[in-house]
């Protein structure tokens, strides 16, 4: 697994994480919710906030933990094709919508979870 590979994705889950966090908000809006009330913004900080942080926390711990990194790549790996699946489960069910931002996000999960388990797949 490519230390640069853990990186780039840690760095995107502490992105989302912090923002998260800060701007609830701000962060759900391209989707069309609204996080307007204390409950909405309590469950953007946690899934998106607290969840981002602590990804993007476990795969920096294997930059000093490598025994670890196998398993946590992979779980992640796992974790993003999962939120992945959800959108493709999504527009099979819903109306189809536009390539910003469901079709990008889904992108951009396959990618990341392509980039930290191909060099895995590649090496062995």
């Amino acid at each position: 697994m490519g230390t640069s590979a853990v990186v780039v994705v840690a760095v995107f889950f502490l992105g989302m994480g912090l923002y998260g966090l800060v701007a609830p908000a701000a962060l759900v809006r391209p989707f069309a919710l609204v996080a307007d009330r204390p409950e909405s913004r309590s469950e953007v900080r946690a899934v998106y906030g607290g969840f981002g942080v602590a990804t993007a926390a476990v795969l920096g711990a294997t930059l000093v933990l490598p025994g670890m990194r196998p398993g946590v790549v992979l779980t992640v790996a796992v974790m993003l094709l999962g939120m992945a699946a959800g959108r493709v489960i999504s527009r099979l069910v819903d109306r189809p919508v536009a390539l910003y931002p469901i079709w990008f996000y889904c992108g951009v999960e396959v990618v990341a979870a392509l980039v930290l388990v191909l060099p895995t797949i590649v090496l062995a």
